[in-house]
Formats: structure tokens, sequence, C-alpha cells
């Protein structure tokens, strides 16, 4: 079967996606979502001054709020109805996963199969509007804080400005939370992923366009750009080479008789990725550290001074940023493995349909043994994600390089991207299998 599988995968051609109609209209869906999701990012908010805008952002585009409106696809710098982007209900889908560690009551919601999901879900809804809020109140009064050489950010502050402001916010984020699950159901790959790579790739040509200036006014060599790109090209290999690397687990079926026939006594292996985790860590590392040092963002001479405290210690490349960014990220690592992993739970399963690791009995010592894999394999892939996430931090904040090569960026792009082509070759080769299936049922007809 695997052979088969093998087989169909190597002779995917442009033939079968013409005559795979379903995969065209989810394709077709995802993008026209997406557009979507684009020519929110040019809509303003009311009563903001774009001029001056733009000037306040021009001034603190190389810090944090950069990063911060890299995943919201440029529409903090045009301060946009998209300006929180999709990270609120990150923020809420993190919360609601480590609830599932602390509460019973969520983690046997948990276990509830469907229904349980479909209401850890509504919770999750329910707590990205609380976030969205809070978080649009708290950016509608750093608004009017802000300033430049052409005046306020803000044409007319007061009560009103700050409750159209909130309501705009929240109907936005709400928004981007529903056309992501619409991706995820109705088009191709996961929406809220698609979401954030769709604003990274989008603000990637000015990313790239501000470097070569940078190159040809003489503030960076020739040299230097061309050993960037370089290193990214060596850092988008080294993530496929990461991403793809597996351990396989040799797992054997006893032999068994019925009748006169003897059945099974073949082997297997069960596949565990290096990074089981995925893209998820630096997501959720970036989301929990993007919101208060964007408070600190906003920091001017006026401000308190416990907020321009943090504002200097969260700065890109600070000690103080890449230790937590560090930590969050190896956190989530562990935590979300454990979450989409269980060894006791695929022991069992081995145990139930007879299969067993050579050498290793059934049961409770087979669960302890790839407890003690994934262990080691996800110590391995949580330095990995650490040491791709934050060591061009340190590049970025030494040498002025476009945050856009971060990192955390190019993860982001090159795990969606192959989150998004593998289920794209599932789903022709599925459409292969139903075709063959359909032509060895009318051979059988005929015969």
């Amino acid at each position: 079967m695997a052979s088969v599988a093998d087989q169909l995968a190597s002779n995917i051609n442009f033939g079968a996606f013409a005559k795979a109609t379903e995969l065209k209209r989810r394709i077709w869906f995802a993008l026209g979502c997406l557009i979507v999701y684009r020519i929110g990012t040019y809509i303003p908010l009311p009563g903001i001054d774009p001029q001056v805008m733009a000037q306040i952002f021009a001034q603190q585009a190389g810090g944090i709020m950069g990063m911060f409106n890299m995943f919201a696809g440029g529409a903090l710098e045009r301060m946009s109805i998209f300006a929180l982007g999709i990270l609120p209900y990150i923020s809420a889908a993190i919360i609601m996963q480590l609830m599932t560690a602390i509460s019973p009551t969520v983690a046997q919601l948990k276990k509830e199969g469907e229904a349980g999901r479909k209401k850890i879900n509504q919770y999750t809804r329910y707590l990205t509007l609380l976030l969205a809020t809070v978080q649009g109140y708290g950016l509608s009064v750093g608004l009017e804080a802000m300033g430049g050489p052409g005046g306020s950010a803000v044409i007319d502050p007061g009560w009103f400005f700050r409750a159209s402001t909130v309501i705009t916010i929240v109907g936005g984020t709400m928004f981007l939370m529903w056309l992501g699950e619409q991706i995820t159901a109705r088009g191709i790959g996961n929406g809220i992923s698609l979401i954030i790579f769709t604003g990274i790739i989008a603000t990637l040509p000015g990313a790239i366009a501000s470097m070569l200036d940078l190159g040809r006014t003489g503030a960076i060599s020739t040299l230097f750009i061309v050993l960037v790109l370089v290193m990214g090209l060596a850092v988008i290999t080294f993530i496929v080479f990461m991403e793809r690397a597996q351990r396989r687990i040799i797992v054997q079926y006893p032999k068994r008789q019925q009748g006169n026939k003897m059945f099974g006594g073949e082997s297997s292996h069960l596949p565990m990725k290096l990074n089981t985790s995925g893209v998820i860590p630096a997501i959720f590392a970036s989301s929990l550290l993007l919101m208060p040092a964007t408070l600190g963002g906003f920091a001017g001479p006026g401000s308190p001074e416990w907020l321009i405290v943090v504002s200097s210690l969260l700065g890109r490349g600070q000690p103080l940023f890449l230790v937590i960014f560090v930590g969050l990220i190896v956190f989530f690592a562990f935590f979300y493995t454990s979450i989409v992993f269980n060894p006791q739970e695929t022991a069992d399963n081995l145990k139930k349909h007879g299969g067993f690791i050579p050498g290793i009995r059934p049961g409770q010592r087979t669960a302890e043994y790839l407890d003690y894999v994934l262990t080691r394999l996800t110590t391995v892939g949580a330095l990995y994600l650490a040491a791709v996430c934050a060591m061009p931090e340190v590049l970025i904040a030494q040498y002025a390089v476009p945050f856009y090569f971060g990192g955390t960026s190019l993860l982001i792009v090159v795990a969606v991207t192959m989150d998004t082509v593998a289920q794209i070759q599932s789903h022709l080769i599925a459409h292969q299998y139903e075709g063959l299936i359909k032509k060895s049922r009318l051979r059988g007809r005929r015969n």
C-alpha cells in the first residue's frame, strides 16, 4: 500500500490537478478569503490622521512594533480595522490550551470528542471577544497619547473616538477569526496560519526594497546584503530538513491463524517527528511577547516611567526579550507536544491491536519507552526552534536587518507552505484513488 501511495504521489501532475474540481474549488475559496483579508488591511480606522500615523510608525518600525505589523500584515502601520490582526484569537487559544492541563472541567470537555471540541471553540471565541475589547481600548488610549511632527495621530480624541475604535477593532478581529475558520473548513490548509502567512508574504517585497535601498545609500555593504540572502536560503533549507526529520520506531505484529490461513506477522513503523509541535511554539511565544512590548512601544516623553522601562527591556535583541522568547518557545514546544502525542494512549492502542515494539514489553513499558524517545526528540526540536527564532533577532538588533528576515517569519512561511502543499498532495492522491476505484468497478461490471 505504501509503494502505491508513493507512486501516486510521484505521478501527481497538472493533469490530475485539472480534474480535481473539489480541490480547485477549495483553493479558489481560500484565495478569495485571503484577498478579502488583504483588502481589509487598507481600510483605516475612523478618526485617524494617516500621515501622522505614518510618521510615528517610521520612527518605531525597526522595533517591536515592526514585528507586530508583520503579523498584522501591515495593518498596524496603516492603523486599519485589522490593526490587532488575529493575535487576540491566538492568545485566547493559548489560554484554553493551558486550561486543558489545569482545569479538570476543560480537560473533561476535551475528552468528549466532537461535542467537547465545539464547546471549547465556543469558549475560545468568547475569550477572543474579551481580549480584543481590552486590547482595542488600550490601543485607542495609546493612539490618543501618540503624536508626531505633524501633530496628534487622532483628529478628535475623546470617548466617542475610543468607543468607535473599540467597536471597529473588535469587529475586525472577530471577522478575521471567522474568516480563518471558514478557510479551514471549506478551503485548504489551516486558516489562521494562512492569514499570518499572507501578512508576512505581503510585506516581504517592501522589506527587500528597504534593504536594497540601504545598500544603494551605502548604509550597508553589498557583501552584507548577499550574506543575508545566503543566510536566509540556508535557514530555509535547515528548516525544511528539520521539519521532515523523524524517528521511525519499528512495530511488530504477531502471526495469528484463522482456519487454515495465517495472518499478521508483518512489521510496520511508528513515525515520530523531531518537531512534533510544528510552528505553534513560535507563534504562541511571539503573540504573548507582542502585546506588552507593543504597549511599551507607545511610550513617549510624557509616558509613565514603568512603561518606558518595559519598552527598553523588551526591545528586539535585548537580553530580557531573548531570554523570555527562548523560554516561551521551549515551554510551548513541550506543552503542545504533550497535547498532540499521548504515549500512554498510543501504547494502549498498540496493545489493543496486538502490536509491540521489539524488546519492549507491551503496556506500561511501551508507554515509558515512547515517552523517553518523545522527550529526547522534543528537546532537540525545542532547541532547533529556539535557535532559528532567536539567533536572527541578535543580527537584526546589531545590524538593522529588516525584521522580515527574522527566523520566526521564515519558520512560519516555510512550515505553512509545507503543510499546505502536503494537504494539496493528499487531496490529489485521494482523487487519483477514487479514479482507480471507479475504473476497477467499471471493468468488473464489463467482465
